[in-house]
């Protein structure tokens, strides 16, 4: 700070001239390279006797620009009362300054400005190097907040574990769905983490940055989920589905087109082996919107199978005989009962539904519902049923010869061979099962069996482990 007080300023020659400076302060930079931190301004007069001459303004005003040490090669020359002022200055506002200073002064009739602003070198790092020394600077002193920082930053990452340990120490037997009680725990994590950092940027004065932490995280989260809607959409189907728990490992259920035993549930999606060994991934999100059609949640399934009868045969005997069929079967089950009912009257036949309840566990559909056919075919024909194909009406437009056969005919010894060969060794109705169809054995031990062999695509955890949480609602648990 350069404070200049009234003076005297006294020439040369028999006449004093005194010169007084009413008031000028002047910010000066510590050094000559820094610049000044503010706008300077000067002052707004600079009392002159009228009496002053040319050299005493001119003395006065090359003292103060010399003192600024804004300006080299600085010259003041005064003419007449007009100031000329020369030399050089990196700045422009230096240079209007000393302008204004000059005109300023008492006694000054005009001000000539040949002050040249100095070009900096092409090359010149001054201004890099002053900032990396501020910057280095300012480390320096976020030193010991930058260490209390860290401290803060340890102790909420080790009290978010310890808050996150004891939630699923609580949670574990009450909430026995491992994905809810991991959504729980990481929401109790983040959030003392979050909490953690905002006590970190209160502390080290960043005010503004935590205000803008606190509104960024709810613009992040919402950008978020924007951007990644479907995977948002198919967690939280993960979530669902392994709370209501639609069904379990090992069942065998229909969705979305495809049919196939459970082989687990991850976040990602459902895994699901075809009765052709087959894997088929589909999306937790697609599974929760479709329709789920389970298949072993009641082990009991309905079968059917239709059966036309000549219209000369009687229905009522035709339902009788394979009524008979129906109850002397194993596999099939007497509570239901099994229905054998009139459906409709055909072009050629009196058609039969043949309907029938199996236990999907212990038995195959397609095994049992083939065995019922060939055993329900076998009976009628041994009561004399006549079972006719569909009518057909053929023309033959040049005719047909006919030769006709008369009683004492007989089949030749070929045709008698034939028909021994074709002709069972075992009578087909003793059999319940053929080795074709097997022992009628439900598949599902085999497909499971396949899927414990082969690899799994997926190697998420699973979400459906555990005892299912369902209230007023018995679950099968998978055998």
């Amino acid at each position: 700070m350069l404070c200049i007080t009234p003076a005297v300023v006294r020439g040369a020659g028999p006449t004093a001239y005194p010169v007084v400076v009413r008031a000028l302060i002047v910010q000066l930079p510590a050094s000559a390279d820094d610049a000044p931190a503010e706008e300077t301004t000067p002052a707004k007069e600079v009392a002159v006797e009228s009496v002053a001459d040319d050299r005493a303004i001119a003395d006065r005003l090359q003292r103060i620009l010399a003192a600024t040490r804004w300006f080299e090669q600085s010259e003041v020359r005064v003419d007449e009362g007009v100031v000329f002022l020369t030399g050089y200055t990196e700045s422009d506002e230096h240079k209007q300054w000393a302008g204004q200073l000059a005109k300023n002064t008492e006694d000054v009739v005009a001000v000539v400005n040949n002050i040249q602003l100095m070009e900096r070198p092409l090359w010149d790092l001054t201004p890099a190097w002053n900032e990396l020394r501020s910057m280095t600077r300012q480390g320096f002193q976020l030193l010991p907040l930058a260490g209390v920082a860290l401290l803060l930053l340890l102790a909420s990452w080790l009290l978010a574990f310890a808050a996150s340990f004891v939630m699923d120490r609580l949670l574990e037997r009450q909430m026995r769905n491992r994905l809810l009680r991991g959504v729980a725990v990481k929401t109790i994590m983040i959030a003392v983490i979050l909490l953690g950092v905002y006590l970190i940027l209160k502390v080290t004065g960043l005010t503004r940055l935590a205000a803008t932490v606190i509104g960024g995280t709810g613009l992040f989260g919402l950008v978020v989920g924007i951007a990644f809607r479907d995977i948002a959409e198919n967690f939280l189907a993960s979530i669902l589905i392994s709370m209501q728990r639609p069904f379990e490992p090992g069942d065998l259920i229909e969705v979305a087109g495809h049919q196939g035993i459970v082989q687990g549930v991850t976040t990602r999606g459902t895994l699901l082996m075809t009765l052709d060994g087959n894997h088929v991934h589909l999306t937790n999100s697609t599974i929760y919107k479709s329709t789920i059609k389970n298949l072993t949640a009641n082990p009991k399934t309905r079968l059917s199978f239709q059966l036309g009868i000549d219209y000369t045969d009687s229905a009522a005997f035709a339902q009788e005989i394979i009524m008979r069929v129906l109850q002397h079967h194993p596999a099939v089950l007497t509570d239901p009962e099994p229905m054998v009912l009139v459906n409709e009257l055909a072009a050629a036949t009196v058609n039969l539904q043949v309907f029938f309840w199996i236990d999907i566990h212990k038995h195959s559909p397609l095994k049992v519902r083939s065995a019922m056919i060939r055993l329900t075919k076998r009976a009628c024909e041994n009561e004399g049923l006549t079972l006719p194909d569909e009518a057909r009406e053929v023309i033959f437009p040049r005719g047909v010869p006919i030769h006709m056969v008369s009683d004492d005919d007989e089949p030749s010894r070929e045709t008698k061979r034939v028909a021994s060969d074709r002709s069972p060794a075992v009578d087909e109705a003793d059999l319940v099962s053929t080795a074709a169809e097997g022992n009628l054995s439900s598949e599902t031990d085999e497909i499971k069996a396949q899927a414990e062999q082969s690899r799994r695509p997926d190697a998420g955890a699973e979400l459906l482990l555990g005892d299912p949480q369902v209230s007023g609602t018995a679950v099968r648990k998978s055998s």
